[in-house]
């Protein structure tokens, strides 16, 4: 199955004339996805922002088209155009703005003007990019002290005008373990490797393997990715859990159409009893194999205005179907006509929809919706209601009367039973972490930010959080999760008040401090790190080069 996957990557790719590369941009690096957002909601440019992450080359045409523009730009925003430009700007023809290291020192160069690679090579045919990974972070609260170092590589190339690769490999330490699947927290988690201490290591490889035309592009890629507007964690598909391989689809065939497939490899965490076996002084374990399907259609019928609609599937147990493998097919209705319409049989479906607007200039109105299960019938009925959904409405205003200034409100809500399932190897989770809000089912969060860019690299931004999570309710399928009350009881809950100042001293060099005010209430003591555990005051800093 893998070799036929493989030939028919290739011979699809064979068919058509090809003119760009698709190398994808780390959504950790949010500087630049901010800058982006600020120019499509300024309307100096235009973009469907439900699909992240960005290519470098689509990052590098929208500051192409911000660079025509540049008169309809503040002074801050002009600047930090040319800031990012040397570095994208490779990803365009005639833009020459980079040097490596070993060039600047020896011949004795200036490095101000350029942007500076550990490592970087281009001709007519081959470029290639290499630049390290390096991190530090410490934060200390009443409650201790934490410390994080990230290490590593990463690398990308082109061949031609049509291939692209990509890696990145980093070690990662934490002196605790703050971002474990159990916990309630925006940190990326990672397949842990404990220590006796309570802290632990991890390693993360990302990469891939992409074939790009004019108006489209496949890959192999393993990163991560998020599917929904949001500015403070995606509903549909979020960036919470380790990244995992997938096969990807992009097309864009024209202005008013936008189309999004990946089908990627899960990690179900469920022993397969009848295949594990014993070898030597232990058992080789066998874990039941786990995927999903999913795709979203975006149509921009004006501009400047996106609604997005798709679906998707979590499978196992039965092989990689080849039903889930087309791009553009209902998934639940495949499922349905092979499986049978029986839960114990079948496998675990989801929609979801999103509509974002900016034709208001300067303003950014969105929201998202995650259908898990709706049942119409009895749909307003308190006692008998079967609604498992997620929705987000959000909206984000940039640079009305306050220059420089983005003041962001966003609220989500998902209720009880969402993201779950009764068949364990069809739940909506990788590694044990859930695929959606990272907040997971019966929960709600009213998130406010205001994000101030007083000169060109340097942020600030103050936020304010209040969310909250009811109970945990098992789901064991059949009648007992009808009319389940929403938030019957708080087991969690938490207040946040932040401070954060950024400053990017080189494309991808930042150095950041930040000070929060916490007040978190853990029933259970099971969704939070002593670390975070009551009322805290936690002042942080670091630095890091690459993400």
């Amino acid at each position: 199955m893998k070799k036929t996957i493989v030939l028919l990557l290739f011979i699809f790719c064979s068919f058509f004339q090809l003119h760009s590369q698709e190398i994808y941009q780390n959504i950790s690096n949010s500087n630049i996805y901010e800058f982006i957002d600020e120019l499509a909601n300024d309307q100096i440019i235009s973009v469907n922002s439900v699909i992240k992450p960005y290519s470098r080359k689509f990052i590098a045409e929208k500051l192409n088209e911000a660079y025509v523009k540049k008169d309809l730009l503040s002074k801050r925003q002009q600047q930090e155009l040319d800031f990012y430009l040397l570095d994208f700007g490779k990803e365009l023809p005639g833009f020459e703005t980079t040097d490596h290291i070993f060039k600047i020192i020896s011949k004795n160069k200036s490095p101000l003007k350029k942007r500076i690679d550990l490592f970087y090579y281009k001709d007519s045919l081959f470029t290639i990019t290499l630049n390290p990974i390096i991190a530090f972070t410490f934060m200390t609260n009443e409650n201790g002290s934490y410390r994080y170092i990230r290490n590593g590589a990463e690398a990308n190339a082109t061949i031609g005008k049509n291939w692209g690769f990509y890696a990145s490999l980093r070690d990662n330490h934490e002196s605790e373990l703050l971002a474990k699947s159990s916990y309630i927290t925006q940190q990326t988690g990672g397949c842990y490797k404990p220590n006796k201490k309570g802290g632990g290591d991890y390693e993360e490889m990302k990469g891939g393997i992409t074939y790009s035309w004019n108006w489209g592009s496949v890959g192999l890629i393993k990163d991560h990715i998020s599917w929904g507007n949001n500015y403070n964690g995606a509903n549909i598909i979020s960036n919470r859990p380790p990244s995992f391989p997938m096969l990807s689809l992009h097309i864009k065939p024209v202005k008013w159409f936008d189309f999004n497939y990946i089908h990627g490899w899960l990690v179900s965490g469920v022993i397969d009893s009848l295949k594990t076996y014993s070898f030597g002084h232990g058992n080789r374990i066998i874990y039941h194999p786990k995927y999903i399907a999913a795709n979203m259609f975006t149509f921009t019928p004006f501009k400047n205005l996106n609604f997005s609609l798709g679906n998707s599937v979590i499978y196992s147990d039965i092989g990689i179907q080849p039903g889930f493998l087309i791009p553009v097919m209902f998934f639940k209705a495949i499922d349905h006509g092979q499986n049978g319409m029986s839960n114990y049989a079948g496998q675990n479906a989801q929609m979801f929809f999103d509509i974002s607007s900016r034709q208001i200039k300067h303003v950014h109105l969105y929201s998202s919706l995650f259908l898990d299960e709706i049942n119409t019938v009895n749909m307003f009925k308190e006692d008998k209601h079967s609604n498992f959904f997620s929705f987000k409405i959000g909206t984000a205003i940039s640079n009305i009367y306050l220059k420089n200034v983005t003041l962001i409100t966003e609220y989500t809500r998902t209720n009880p039973i969402v993201y779950k399932h009764f068949i364990p190897t069809t739940t909506f989770e990788t590694n044990g972490y859930n695929i959606g809000n990272y907040l997971r089912d019966n929960t709600d969060e009213l998130f406010f930010a205001i994000k101030y860019k007083p000169i060109r690299k340097l942020k600030i931004e103050l936020a304010y959080l209040t969310a909250r999570k009811g109970n945990d309710y098992k789901y064991s399928g059949g009648l007992a999760v009808l009319g389940l009350p929403f938030m019957n009881e708080v087991i969690w809950s938490k207040k946040n008040i932040s401070c954060n100042i950024n400053y990017e001293i080189f494309n991808d060099i930042n150095i950041f401090v930040g000070y929060s005010n916490s007040l978190i209430k853990d029933n259970l003591k099971n969704y939070t790190p002593e670390f975070y555990l009551g009322n805290t005051n936690t002042l942080s800093f670091g630095m890091n080069w690459g993400f």
